[in-house]
């Protein structure tokens, strides 16, 4: 029994990484518009679901396609404002959408697996509880983020091997939406 599941109620947070999780990822390129985002099976329904949960639902993704000068900050906040409304279209929610533009490997950096997103999270909400909250993410990164904020962890099925020890792995966002629906872990 994986605790945390039934144990989730109003008074806790979800923390979603976005490509790979959300939408589908370009190995290799970057989503630079809305034209290019693809939402990944079942995501729309489980946003849904997770909105009836959590009193917070949160997106934090590394995004150094803006250092590196393939998009804007303008251009991703337009990807975000979208991506938002269509939640909201679709009964669902995200709260605040976090990102760091800085390139990997730079020695003062916001990146995951560093912990600045949900600090700027929990200085917007304060009344956030990391032990109350839960980071779904496809990478050590972002499992390593959960862990260093000290939240639960949910490793989300990966086009790349991903070597990390969550305390959840689900197949998709929908099935772990169904698992707190029930309330219960059958694996």
């Amino acid at each position: 029994m994986i605790d945390f599941i039934s144990k989730t109620d109003k008074s806790w947070s979800l923390f979603l990484d976005r490509d790979g999780v959300i939408n589908k990822r370009i190995i290799g390129g970057y989503i630079t518009n809305w034209e290019e985002f693809e939402f990944l099976p079942g995501v729309v329904e489980a946003v849904s679901i997770f909105s009836r949960y959590f009193k917070y639902i949160f997106i934090v993704t590394n995004q150094q396609g803006i250092e590196k000068g393939l998009m804007g900050e303008d251009d991703l906040n337009l990807i975000h404002k979208k991506l938002k409304n269509h939640f909201l279209e679709n009964d669902g929610r995200i709260d605040a959408i976090y990102f760091c533009p800085e390139l990997a490997g730079q020695d003062v950096n916001c990146r995951k697996p560093g912990i600045e997103m949900a600090e700027k999270a929990k200085h917007d909400f304060p009344d956030i509880d990391f032990k109350k909250s839960i980071m779904v993410g496809d990478s050590k990164s972002d499992i390593q983020f959960g862990k260093n904020a000290g939240m639960k962890t949910v490793l989300h099925k990966s086009q790349e091997d991903v070597s990390i020890e969550a305390d959840l792995k689900v197949e998709s966002l929908l099935e772990f939406a169904e698992m707190l629906s029930k309330g219960t872990y059958e694996g």
